[in-house]
C-alpha cells in the first residue's frame, strides 16, 4: 500500500472478510490472528482485483517499508529531515542503510537515491501546480541546497525547467503507485 486509497481498499476488504487487524498502515497490516491458507488465498485474489498485491516475501515487504518511509518523508511531511536521507531511512527502519540500499537496488533496479529524487520531483510538480509557493520556498521545504540545484535536477528528470513546467500546467503527474 503506497497511498491512502490503497489503505482504504485493504481496510474495506479485511472488514468484508471479517478479518480483525491490530495495525493498518501504508504498506503494512498486522492481523489479530494468523490467517489460514484459505483466508490468505481469498485475500490475495480479492486484493488483486483492486490492483493490489499481498506480499509475504521478506524482501518485498522490506522494499515496501523503504518506499513507505520515502513517500511519507517526501509527500506527507511539511519539511524534509535535515539529516542525510540514508541516516533517516536507516533510523526509521532500524537497519543498516547499506543492506537496505543493496536489497532495494536488486529488487527495484533503481537506487534509493534515484527513487527519492523521482518522488521529490513529483512533489515539486505538485507544489508548482498549486501556485502557493515560489521556487525558493519549495527548494527549502524539499531540502535542496539551492534553487539552482532544484532547477538542475528538475530539468534532468523531466527535460523541462520548473518555470516552463509551470507554464504548461497540462503535464500529467505520475501516480505514486507508478513510481
Amino acid at each position: 500500500m503506497v497511498s491512502i486509497r490503497c489503505k482504504m481498499v485493504v481496510k474495506s476488504e479485511l472488514e468484508k472478510m471479517g478479518i480483525d487487524y491490530k495495525t493498518l498502515e501504508l504498506g503494512f497490516v498486522e492481523t489479530c490472528n494468523d490467517l489460514n491458507t484459505s483466508q490468505i488465498t481469498k485475500l490475495k485474489k480479492t486484493l488483486l482485483k483492486s490492483g493490489l498485491e499481498l506480499m509475504d516475501d521478506k524482501k518485498a515487504v522490506l522494499i515496501e517499508k523503504i518506499k513507505k518511509v520515502i513517500i511519507e518523508m517526501v509527500h506527507y511531511s511539511d519539511e524534509l529531515p535535515k539529516i542525510k536521507y540514508s541516516d533517516y531511512i536507516s533510523e526509521k527502519l532500524g537497519q543498516d542503510y547499506t543492506h537496505l540500499a543493496k536489497i532495494f537496488s536488486e529488487v527495484k533496479g533503481i537506487t534509493i537515491e534515484h527513487y527519492i529524487i523521482a518522488h521529490k520531483i513529483e512533489r515539486v510538480k505538485e507544489l508548482l501546480l498549486y501556485e502557493e509557493l515560489n521556487l525558493t520556498q519549495i527548494s527549502y521545504i524539499l531540502n535542496y541546497s539551492s534553487v539552482s540545484h532544484l532547477s538542475q535536477q528538475f530539468k534532468k528528470v523531466t527535460g523541462l525547467t520548473p518555470s516552463f513546467f509551470k507554464q504548461l500546467k497540462s503535464k500529467k503527474r505520475i501516480a505514486l503507485e507508478n513510481i
